[in-house]
């Protein structure tokens, strides 16, 4: 699990974070990401990777949890309302990373944004209804809260360019 702290330093791109629209010409003037680790700065297509693997991995790990989850009719429900917010986080990550416009990007990290925070809300009702411990579920919470934050920086990024 990746665990690195990003902030959004500088962002001009019409992409904001996605490489498959990134110029080199652009590379100068591209979303530059600090990262916390040991390797300093990105820039925007090594941190589009990143965040396509985190929300990969964040997939992942909800399926494991769903698979943990007990047999009981409420934990199968809830389970499969989390299943759905937490891949759809993933795959709208990886949608807006092939958006076709700036407009059309900008809809679906919004879209991405609002499935990782359904995502965390799933996780605590799991945790808050007794279905699940709160230890159990803590890593994942806060790699959950972790990529709606980076995600909702990258929004606001964007929406103050605009």
């Amino acid at each position: 699990m990746l665990s690195h702290a990003y902030s959004i330093v500088h962002s001009t791109s019409h992409s904001a974070g996605c490489p498959d629209t990134q110029s080199k010409s652009n590379m100068e003037n591209d979303w530059w990401v600090e990262e916390s680790g040991e390797h300093g700065y990105q820039v925007k297509s090594e941190f589009a990777d990143t965040m396509k693997l985190r929300t990969k991995k964040l997939v992942l790990r909800h399926i494991k949890l769903f698979q943990a989850l007990p047999q009981s009719e409420e934990a199968r429900i809830i389970g499969k309302q989390l299943l759905r917010s937490a891949s759809s986080t993933g795959a709208n990550y990886r949608a807006a990373c092939r958006a076709r416009s700036k407009a059309e990007f900008f809809s679906k990290l919004c879209i991405t944004i609002e499935e990782a925070d359904e995502s965390l809300f799933w996780l605590e009702i799991l945790e808050e209804s007794g279905i699940m411990e709160e230890k159990k579920l803590t890593s994942l919470k806060t790699e959950t809260l972790e990529i709606l934050k980076i995600l909702a920086k990258a929004r606001l990024t964007l929406k103050e360019q605009s």
